[in-house]
């Protein structure tokens, strides 16, 4: 039977770290738990490092600066057995009681699932958004920037918004089109066809290009809404978002020119870089006023 290596991607995510470690070491189900960091600075390894020093099943891959998502996720693959399929976990995701069962029964049974998802939660018991969706097609980005998906009721395979949170919970496991990188199951068998993470994304989107990559190689993406995950987003990403947001955007176009391009007239092209890169200028005046504003008040108390 098939084993699990789960790989963890680390970046100054404090004490959420250990507790994720030590949750998964306990559920028992792992062959092999790998932890790479990405030259965090806040001591969210040091534990993690004695831990591992008295746990045979534990292993730490130390980066010296931060190389990426998908760089990193590629590195913890190459350290995991051959026939092992993995569970990649966000440090800031907390598994409910049997949701990574549950994850794997529907691996097991589904033979052309490449990848599960589970059904990630807001710390406030909501459904979060980006757990299950659509891709996002220049068209689905355009039509949720601008708004559009309200005319979706009457629209729905014109203006449909590419994230699926907001539809109802489905009862059953569902095939969907992509689900989020902060607690995806992956097939080794799939990744063996399709390859592994494609490292020209530094963060975002690199999900996203996976599920884009099996899908296009017949494998199939599914959602288990029962494995309920609780995901404390932006933990490990909120001492820098104008950093992340950059990279975000960056993704955005990397994922747009590699998989539409030829689908897209070349000026509709430069019409969508233009808008992602708008869009970009506006988060970053924003996060400069933000900011200014904090720095005023500070000089006024």
């Amino acid at each position: 039977m098939e084993k699990l290596s789960v790989i963890i991607i680390n970046y100054n995510a404090g004490s959420f770290l250990l507790d994720t470690v030590h949750t998964v070491l306990d559920l028992g189900t792992a062959a092999k738990v790998i932890v790479v960091d990405n030259g965090s600075v806040d001591h969210s390894m040091d534990k993690v490092d004695d831990l591992a020093s008295s746990q045979p099943l534990l292993t730490c891959i130390h980066n010296k600066t931060n190389v990426g998502f998908a760089k990193a996720s590629n590195m913890g693959i190459s350290f995991t057995g051959e026939n092992d399929d993995l569970l990649f976990l966000n440090p800031d995701c907390v598994m409910k009681p049997d949701a990574l069962d549950k994850m794997l029964t529907c691996l097991r049974s589904h033979p052309q699932a490449a990848m599960v998802g589970p059904l990630l939660l807001n710390d406030d018991g909501t459904e979060q958004a980006g757990g299950r969706r659509s891709v996002p097609t220049p068209w689905r980005s355009f039509v949720r920037g601008f708004g559009l998906s309200k005319l979706s009721e009457r629209y729905p395979k014109l203006f449909s918004d590419f994230l699926l949170h907001q539809q109802p919970v489905p009862e059953d496991i569902v095939e969907v089109e992509a689900i989020s990188g902060s607690c995806m199951l992956v097939r080794r068998a799939a990744i063996r066809d399709i390859g592994v993470l494609d490292e020209g994304y530094f963060m975002h989107c690199e999900d996203l290009d996976w599920c884009m990559r099996f899908r296009r190689g017949k494998w199939k993406i599914m959602f288990v809404p029962n494995a309920r995950v609780l995901h404390y987003k932006e933990v490990c990403s909120k001492r820098h978002p104008l950093f992340v947001e950059w990279h975000k955007h960056k993704g955005m176009i990397r994922f747009y020119r590699k998989f539409f391009r030829h689908q897209y007239p070349g000026i509709l092209m430069w019409i969508v870089a233009l808008g992602v890169w708008i869009r970009f200028g506006v988060l970053a005046t924003s996060y400069s006023v933000r900011n200014v504003g904090s720095m005023i008040g500070i000089g006024h108390e």
